[in-house]
């Protein structure tokens, strides 16, 4: 990493040059053409002219002495048709090119001499080399073409799914390589909160949860670039993949599609689970896109309107019997409006919302009791405009993305977790959840985001070609709550009649237990000062009372809302980033600085915290190892920074929002032994020596066609995951505390502390956490030739750490057997893969008709033997206690860190398609078959030791999908 004063004298060079600055480059890519003639020898002095009907962006050149042009700042489209003319040359025209957005791609055309009588040959668009000799960029181009003959889902989520290495997600946020794929909470795996997405443009990331926060109509997408390393300076970027979806535009021909989509019970075969049975449920999809000239070579629109509604039956978990139906329903709506004002200026405007209701969970272990309603979307705006000059773009613009997510409940009573010890064996999930869901919680999470930045094209004679990026962005989350009790504003935690009688110490230590316990030893220092009985009497506490349970349940512990108000929490960011892509003969080197800086507001408007101006460097090196684009060797080393999310705003800065009340019942009344929320006791503060997560990666790589059409990559990737954030309790850590004395004693100085600062915990980077990933990556390809092409990919995955936490509030700062420095914490990861193997492709016959398959395979994701605490699926802790440190405790025990795995599966995905082409129109007409073999293999297993509801641990939880069949239509005009 580079300091920041550095960084300043680049960021001044590249101003020097009359540059401007953005988060986002402009949305270009380019083409490296060689012409020769039938011999294959260059061609010097030939004149190249690229364009395309749906682009108002043209470029021409001349070739070089060998043959070489190279065109940069190209739009996205496959439609370029690109032009060879030379005095000496028959005139050459090729037809439907692709430009992908920052790729710089090669092409060659062998053309015929003047002497030839013929006119103009034209032909259709050669497929470009499977290589970008320029970029060391790992990934994937999801293109229209791909999307439109492959069996997926209809979303840009689940094109991720095609990617080498993505891992398999139900939730459509894949984890990707070292991102995080398992969260302690609920212990649920597949879903990754490190990716970034944008659509357009504009960042979509759920700002609370790192999730996608928007859809769109999956039929207006041009191109998805899927970047899964090396990852460029001018995107922002964790430990994740970067997902960029480009949409459609107008041209001066009016074209668009109608489409209808659906599916039902009927077409889906049965479980062969006894445990679970296929319910009923209809889905549709239907869209209507259009684009077209308003005023031609000058104004342009694409707009389009989607309807998508499902209906489940969802069955009871326990008996089987339909508990309750739920109905999804979106409508996505689209449009943008192209200005070509001048020749040199452009101005873009797009609008695009998705607003959903939800009637309920679709869930099949989600009681009824528990159900709630959702409302979720909203509307986002992006507008930009473009000025060219020969050699410079400037891109400057404004967006906002506004996103809803609130959850209303269903039944209103009052929530209780009840815990059972005697009964476990017979306990079921009913006899545990009891009462409502517990709360309305309306959210609303929204981004505001200025930004300016410039290509500059600079060519030279001794110091090769430089495409110089340089941008600048101010951005705003808005992350807006207000959470509302329900009942009799209180949620309790509970045991069974027959556990009546348990102390403090057997409630919080004993494993064996099912259901949510929400209590633990680390809490008896609170509950001894608030009730006056020394910490040590704490473990004796009798739990005996049903006195006002709302379910007659003996009574331990409640949280109760003593003020509920709205709250709107804030993190506001500066981002530049500069970078050089240098193109030296067969040599390209890409140098790029990222900064970034984040500050926190809370509820109240004051500043909390600022994070100090982090840089990172991004470097490359890609070598074209013969000069004729058919190999390449590279490597990168760069940094990503992980800024902190607004959920840790909310558990810092929520000062006028609601407040709550933990309790304990103790000699027959509650007492209050923490409270949550508000000004009197700030539930957390930023320590002043927290610093911002990030990830060093190094990777290297080598790729060579080994045909015309065929093309084999090796990428070695080798990722350290530093300086991971984590709340921590002071009264565990620091002088007077139950580590005191020990080797995990974390002095208050570690805080930046000279005294305890008073609140509930502090935010602070965890000591010695660390993730560690390495692994290797083979990808093949067959472009578009006789008919059919192929993508194969092989992933192996090594991934260990000793933390799983993301900014989450997980309780590694809480808990010290959960200490990263503890005993049998650094291993395997729980939630990773180790080896995953994906084939794609498609066949094209003359008469029609296609033939599209997927098949993934995966070796099984790693998961604890865990118990369930605070509704943690924590591992399983020694049963006696022993000395680590200079601490006595009962430490957790080996064997139990990711030492289970699903079993290996995979699964086969087939499409057949027929299009009829009636000259003005084409229609298409598909049938997806989802498990076309029908393997219902396990995807989830039981991960707690003493079971949960009906099932034992180790059992299987969830399978794939039964086969099943999706119908589809689509005109095009």
């Amino acid at each position: 990493m580079m300091n920041f004063k550095n960084s300043l004298t680049a960021f001044a060079v590249a101003a020097a040059l009359g540059l401007s600055s953005s988060v986002m480059a402009a949305e270009t890519g380019g083409l490296k053409i060689k012409v020769t003639d039938q011999n294959g020898n260059p061609i010097a002095g030939a004149t190249v002219l690229v364009k395309a009907p749906d682009s108002l962006v043209s470029k021409n050149a001349v070739s070089d002495a060998e043959g070489f042009v190279s065109l940069r700042g190209l739009d996205a489209s496959n439609q370029y048709t690109v032009s060879i003319n030379g005095t000496q040359i028959q005139a050459f025209e090729a037809n439907n090119v692709r430009v992908i957005t920052g790729k710089s791609l090669n092409l060659s055309y062998a053309v015929s001499n003047a002497s030839s009588n013929m006119e103009t040959i034209v032909v259709s668009g050669r497929a470009v080399s499977a290589i970008d000799t320029t970029s060391a960029t790992t990934g994937m181009d999801i293109t229209l073409d791909m999307t439109e003959s492959l069996p997926t889902g209809r979303s840009y989520q689940s094109y991720l799914q095609l990617t080498p290495g993505v891992k398999p997600s139900s939730g459509g946020n894949p984890s990707s390589k070292s991102g995080v794929n398992y969260s302690d909470a609920g212990g649920a795996v597949g879903t990754s909160s490190d990716n970034v997405y944008y659509i357009d443009g504009v960042n979509v990331t759920d700002n609370v949860t790192g999730t996608f926060g928007g859809n769109i109509n999956s039929e207006i997408i041009q191109e998805q670039q899927v970047i899964t390393g090396a990852i460029p300076a001018k995107y922002a970027g964790g430990s994740g993949l970067v997902s960029r979806v480009v949409t459609k535009s107008g041209s001066n021909e009016f074209h668009g599609s109608v489409n209808y989509y659906f599916q039902n019970d009927s077409l889906v075969g049965d479980y062969d689970s006894p445990t679970k049975s296929q319910s009923g449920f209809s889905t549709f999809d239907t869209a209507v896109t259009l684009g077209g000239p308003i005023i031609e070579d000058e104004l342009w629109f694409f707009a389009s309107y989607q309807l998508k509604n499902r209906k489940d039956d969802v069955a009871d978990p326990e008996t089987g019997a339909i508990a309750r139906s739920v109905e999804n329903e979106s409508t996505l709506g689209f449009g943008k409006l192209t200005w070509q004002a001048t020749n040199d200026d452009r101005l873009v405007f797009t609008y695009f919302n998705d607003p959903t209701d939800v009637s309920g969970s679709s869930a099949f272990d989600t009681l009824s009791n528990r159900d709630r309603s959702r409302k979720q979307g909203g509307d986002n705006y992006k507008i930009d405009y473009t000025h060219s000059w020969d050699d410079v773009v400037l891109n400057a613009g404004y967006m906002r993305h506004e996103s809803e997510l609130s959850d209303i409940a269903k039944d209103k009573s009052t929530r209780n977790d009840v815990a059972y010890f005697a009964d476990a064996s017979t306990t079921t999930q009913s006899d545990t959840d009891l009462g409502g869901l517990g709360s309305d919680t309306l959210r609303e999470r929204n981004k505001e985001s200025y930004y300016v930045n410039a290509e500059y094209y600079l060519d030279t004679n001794d110091f090769g070609y430089h495409t110089i990026e340089v941008g600048y962005s101010a951005e705003t989350n808005e992350n807006i709550t207000n959470s509302v009790y329900t009942g009799d504003s209180a949620q309790y935690t509970s045991i069974g009649a027959a556990d009546a009688g348990t102390t403090y110490d057997q409630y919080a230590n004993a494993d064996g237990w099912i259901g949510n316990r929400d209590l633990s030893d680390d809490d008896a220092a609170r509950i001894a000062a608030a009730t006056g009985i020394a910490e040590a009497d704490v473990a004796n506490i009798v739990f005996n009372s049903t006195a006002g349970n709302p379910t007659g349940d003996v009574n331990v512990y409640r949280i109760i809302q003593t003020q509920q108000a709205e709250s709107k929490l804030e993190t506001k960011g500066q981002s530049f980033y500069v970078q050089d892509s240098i193109n030296i003969d067969d040599l390209t080197l890409n140098v790029g600085l990222r900064a970034e800086k984040w500050s926190h507001y809370a509820s109240t408007g004051e500043k909390i915290f600022s994070f100090d101006w982090d840089v990172a460097h991004r470097l490359s090196a890609v070598y074209d190892i013969n000069g004729d684009g058919d190999s390449k060797v590279w490597a990168f080393h760069g940094r990503y920074y992980d800024p902190v999310r607004t959920d840790m705003t909310s558990f810092a800065g929520n000062l006028t929002g609601s407040v709550r009340e933990e309790q304990v019942f103790v000699d027959g009344s509650w007492q209050t032994f923490r409270t949550r929320g508000g000004v009197a006791t700030q539930d957390a503060f930023f320590s002043p020596t927290t610093k911002t997560p990030y990830t060093d990666e190094f990777l290297v790589g080598y790729s060579t066609n080994l045909t015309e059409d065929t093309n084999i990559s090796v990428t070695y990737t080798n990722r350290k995951t530093r300086d991971i954030l984590e709340d921590y309790d002071l009264g565990v850590y620091t002088e007077g505390g139950q580590l005191d004395g020990s080797s995990l004693a974390l002095p208050l100085s570690y805080f930046g502390y000279t005294e305890n600062p008073g609140s509930n915990y502090v935010l602070a980077t965890l000591e010695g956490g660390k993730r560690d990933y390495q692994g290797v990556e083979v990808t093949f390809k067959k472009l578009r030739t006789d008919n059919w092409n192929l993508l194969a990919s092989y992933t192996y995955n090594d991934a260990e750490g000793n933390t799983n936490s993301d900014g989450n509030a997980d309780l590694q700062g809480d808990f010290y057997y959960l200490d990263p420095r503890a005993p049998n914490m650094y291993g395997k990861q729980p939630g990773n893969v180790d080896h995953q193997f994906k084939i794609l492709g498609t066949y094209y016959f003359d008469n029609g008709f296609e033939v599209g398959a997927v098949y993934n395979w995966n070796s099984g994701t790693a998961y604890n033997r865990a118990s369930n605490v605070y509704g943690r699926y924590l591992p399983l802790r020694e049963e006696t206690t022993y000395d680590f440190g200079g601490y006595d405790g009962r430490w957790i025990a080996p064997g139990n860190l990711a030492s289970q795995e699903t079993p290996a599966f995979g699964t086969l995905d087939v499409r057949l398609k027929y299009v009829q082409d009636f000259g003005d129109y084409e229609a298409e007409f598909f049938l997806d078959v989802f498990n076309i073999l029908d393997d219902q293999a396990v995807t989830e297993e039981e991960q707690l030791v003493a079971g949960s509801g009906s099932f034992e641990f180790g059992e299987a939880k969830d399978w794939v999908a039964p086969r099943r069949f999706y119908l589809g239509a689509k005109v095009l005009f």
